[in-house]
């Protein structure tokens, strides 16, 4: 939505559906439709704009050299929040890199491999020209031989791992 950091803000008691908060988020809400419907005509409207869009992802502009401050608080609360707070001392610090060290390695390409099924039908003449057709544009002048043998030594190359 982008205005979750005045949620966070907020004095009123964090009871979701209260009176407060449903008027708040709603005026939230008019506001940001009111704002970014249209085109910026105004350097007002192009802040109000770029007020949003920082509000909405903070740590886009932790580096901003005017705004950096408040946008790694309003980060820091939101991680907070979300149960990710930065690590203060060494050994928060180690633990954490311990943690990414033994957390276990992802691969798309090896989880493909290693789900992938043997498949043991093999496909004859005819059906290899088939394929071969609808993957290509001409259609290969080859003997029938000539499959076999790849065939065979595809196999046998798969035998030897």
């Amino acid at each position: 939505m982008g205005f979750s950091i005045c949620c966070l803000s907020c004095d009123a008691p964090d009871i979701a559906g209260s009176r407060r908060c449903r008027d708040c988020i709603s005026s939230h809400v008019k506001v940001r439709d009111k704002i970014s419907s249209g085109v910026a005509t105004s350097k007002a409207d192009r802040l109000s704009i770029e007020f949003i869009t920082m509000l909405a992802n903070p740590a886009d502009f932790i580096e901003n050299t005017v705004h950096s401050e408040m946008m790694s608080h309003y980060k820091s609360l939101i991680d907070k929040h979300q149960g990710k707070s930065q690590p203060k001392t060494a050994e928060e610090v180690q633990e954490r890199f311990e943690r990414q060290r033994n957390k276990p390695q992802k691969s798309l390409i090896r989880d493909v491999a290693s789900n992938r099924k043997k498949n043991t039908e093999v496909l004859n003449s005819e059906e290899i020209e088939e394929l071969l057709s609808k993957i290509s544009d001409r259609t290969p002048e080859v003997s029938e031989s000539y499959w076999e043998e790849l065939l065979q030594d595809v196999n046998e190359l798969l035998d030897e791992d």
